[in-house]
């Protein structure tokens, strides 16, 4: 079951949970960290303007590109990468400014991307949805659910947010049109003054 604008998100359970948030989990993990808290919400409960910039099915990039009047560029924290899968803990920042406006954790299944799309993952430099954009890959998006979660040190660092800042998010799942999934993201915004 997928939490759309229309439906609530699922009753989880730990197992789901951590399952939807493991690209996060595995940067948390791999520094010896437990995740901060995170809460599932509903969509209705997720506040303004978090609701209109997370709760829908399109790619973030071009979402919060508008939003902000900016375009985005990619900062990538850490990854790691085994064959046709990558792991990336990343920022979107604003190019006019440099402020940032998303921290991501992403799984991405690199295999079936056109050679010219995979080179621009693989280059880190451009983030996922303008790739996407840019070599017109054909995609759907499907948000698994919608979170708040209490900001810690890696997180409120990276989105230049204060230490237990309530920030909300949503955990992604992009897919070929044929179903087959390429993407398992954790979406955070930074609080929108």
């Amino acid at each position: 079951m997928r939490a759309t604008p229309d439906s609530p998100s699922p009753v989880l359970d730990e197992a789901t949970a951590l399952y939807w948030l493991m690209p996060l989990r595995y940067f948390y993990e791999r520094r010896g960290l437990l995740l901060p808290p995170v809460r599932f919400i509903d969509p209705p409960n997720v506040p303004e303007p978090d609701r209109s910039l997370l709760v829908h099915d399109r790619d973030m990039t071009p979402t919060l590109a508008a939003y902000h009047g900016s375009d985005l560029r990619l900062e990538v924290l850490d990854l790691d990468r085994s064959d046709d899968y990558l792991l990336r803990l990343v920022i979107l920042r604003r190019k006019d400014n440099l402020k940032p406006v998303e921290c991501g954790a992403i799984g991405i299944q690199i295999g079936r991307f056109p050679p010219a799309a995979r080179e621009l993952v693989l280059a880190g430099v451009v983030p996922l949805g303008a790739v996407l954009a840019q070599e017109k890959v054909p995609h759907q998006g499907a948000p698994r659910g919608f979170f708040e979660l209490i900001a810690d040190d890696l997180i409120a660092h990276a989105l230049g947010q204060q230490k237990g800042d309530v920030l909300h998010g949503r955990c992604n799942e992009l897919s070929f049109p044929d179903g087959e999934a390429f993407a398992d993201i954790v979406e955070i915004l930074p609080q929108m003054a």
